[in-house]
């Protein structure tokens, strides 16, 4: 875990782990949902996943629920 100092440009959000608002590093990523190797590329679909700075707890969210 890395420890940095907090900057106006920092997201903060509610952390579990920390039981407290904290600064947080938040992306969007593409994953592939099937285990299968043909038409893999077409299962893809985007998450947010948002990381505590403190503590390193994630959190994964599926963006599309088509």
């Amino acid at each position: 875990m890395s420890i940095r100092n907090e900057s106006a440009g920092d997201l903060t959000e509610d952390c579990d782990g920390c039981a407290r608002e904290t600064p947080h590093s938040v992306s969007i990523q593409l994953r592939t949902e099937s285990t299968k190797e043909e038409n893999a590329e077409f299962s893809r679909e985007p998450y947010r996943v948002s990381e505590c700075m403190h503590c390193g707890e994630q959190r994964i969210l599926r963006m599309n629920n088509a």
